[in-house]
């Protein structure tokens, strides 16, 4: 008899799994099919599973709870992940480096200028596009994973309804900044929320606002609210000089051209990769632009876009540089394929400059038909402190997210190394963090830091700190520690970087996530 009631407490589970598994697929816009083809299993498999008539392992669970971006069911209970790591580790193999997560995060918000159907090829699946993805839907706009490579269609309305936008979603991104260049040809007021107090905020918007002013937008930061207004702008125009060489700027500058009729000049724009990415996009788009990859863009806008576009963003160089650091901290040769090189010729140049040996092959294109490619092979090598301080500059200089990969490695280095981070105010505090693992690093102020290397690593327990680069550099000491390390609390690499443990695990790696039970 108490056979017959488990079984029915049982299916009563399984149903209400089946619910939440249904409802959570229905929420990311997938069908049973693309769900299925996401887990390389069946729709009637998937249909069998909605109806609680399947019995799941934990494994499948986790599956699909990863495939659907939802907590509901995880592995675990909802609480935080953390990342538990085997050290002295000697990575192999070749790895291809994805497409890139700025340039993504752009070319979602281009998607708004765009009433035609836009498709995007092999888009990051990281937390910052899943949380675009629910303000776009939110307002109306038409999203959908087209198959596992992560190609994504986006269908926009000729009208948006910016009174139902996700909030929460909206807080949890730092890219809705970049829907007021679009959005401003679309309403005359709205609203955008945004993360932070009314100070950061008003800080944050002042270059975007010093941009989008000649486009008629006037923006008033209130509390936890962007409050827009357009109003029309005559012919007569100067050109738009950025006071500060920043990517979403330019981004956000480009984006309010591209729809207004007429032409505009950006000086001191961002050449970054991003920043080309989306101009070649807007191009593609029938959107005329001079001057892509120096200072001084000249955009020749539209007063309406329907065009059906299909567009492939380019490799992301913040990856490639996180996988070759990963090779030189643990002493390893592995070939990473499909790096962008014209955004790493510095780096690179500064590595072999400390003693860096690596092959590269002969330049090939990226699917944009724009962006040069080549396959790097890492060798093991004793390196050097280099003979001046390592800074950042705007490109065509070392790239100010690349900055941090420097500390791990000069961790490894011979002699002492300075890193000078004059962009942003304490980022270069995270890093004194690598003296956890046994780095010597000391902070000189809230900008500079001093290692002295080599290091023996060791492995240790470590909180994720709150910036994304830092928090990866910790990850890489770990897997050249000796023991085993643990990284609690791993949201923000998961914002930026599409399954890197797993990634990391096939070149030889050991890194477990778990969750606390």
């Amino acid at each position: 008899m108490s056979y017959g009631h488990d079984m029915t407490e049982n299916e009563d589970y399984l149903s209400r799994i089946g619910t939440l598994i249904r409802d959570a697929r229905q929420h990311s816009g997938l069908t049973q099919a693309q769900l299925a083809s996401e887990l390389g299993t069946s729709q009637s498999a998937v249909n069998r599973i909605e109806k609680g008539q399947q019995n799941l392992t934990l494994e499948t669970l986790s599956k699909i709870g990863s495939a659907l971006d939802s907590e509901l069911v995880g592995l675990g209970t909802s609480g935080p992940s953390h990342l538990r790591v085997h050290g002295e580790t000697t990575l192999s193999g070749s790895i291809d480096v994805k497409s890139s997560k700025n340039a993504g995060v752009a070319l979602l918000c281009a998607s708004l200028l765009n009433t035609g159907t836009t498709v995007l090829r092999k888009v990051a699946r990281i937390e910052e596009v899943n949380r675009l993805l629910e303000v776009l839907t939110s307002i109306g706009v038409k999203a959908t994973w087209l198959n596992e490579q992560n190609d994504l269609e986006l269908k926009v309305p000729a009208t948006l309804d910016l009174s139902s936008i996700d909030a929460g979603a909206a807080r949890r991104t730092r890219s809705i900044i970049m829907f007021l260049g679009p959005l401003l040809h679309r309403a005359g007021t709205f609203q955008l929320p945004y993360a932070g107090g009314c100070d950061l905020g008003t800080r944050t918007v002042e270059p975007h606002m010093t941009a989008l002013r000649h486009f008629g937008l006037d923006v008033v930061a209130t509390d936890q609210n962007y409050q827009a207004t357009t109003s029309p702008v005559d012919g007569s125009r100067r050109p738009i000089v950025l006071t500060e060489r920043g990517d979403t700027v330019t981004e956000n500058a480009l984006l309010a051209a591209a729809l207004y009729d007429g032409e505009t000049v950006i000086r001191n724009a961002s050449p970054n990769y991003m920043v080309q990415d989306l101009c070649f996009f807007l191009e593609k788009l029938g959107v005329a632009i001079d001057g892509i990859g120096t200072t001084t863009l000249r955009v020749h806008g539209k007063t309406s876009i329907a065009t059906d576009v299909d567009y492939a963003p380019s490799e992301d160089p913040i990856e490639a540089m996180s996988l070759i650091s990963a090779a030189i901290v643990t002493r390893s040769s592995i070939t990473v394929r499909r790096v962008p090189i014209e955004f790493m010729e510095i780096e690179l140049a500064l590595l072999e400059e400390m003693g860096l040996r690596y092959d590269r092959s002969e330049e090939y294109m990226a699917e944009n038909g724009k962006t040069r490619l080549v396959d790097i092979t890492t060798h093991p090598s004793d390196l050097r402190a280099p003979i001046d301080k390592i800074h950042p500059m705007p490109f065509p200089g070392l790239n100010i997210d690349n900055l941090p990969f420097f500390a791990v490695i000069a961790a490894t280095a011979e002699g002492q190394t300075m890193l000078h981070d004059w962009v942003y105010e304490n980022r270069a505090i995270y890093l004194t963090e690598l003296t956890k693992l046994g780095a010597n690093v000391k902070l000189m102020d809230p900008h500079r830091v001093l290692i002295e290397g080599p290091t023996r690593w060791s492995g240790a327990e470590l909180v994720c700190p709150p910036a994304l680069r830092p928090a990866v550099v910790i990850l890489l000491a770990m897997l050249a520690g000796k023991g085993t390390s643990v990284l609690r609390n791993v949201y923000v690499i998961n914002r930026g970087y599409e399954d890197l443990a797993a990634r990391l695990n096939k070149l030889g790696a050991r890194i477990e996530t778990f969750r606390d039970i």
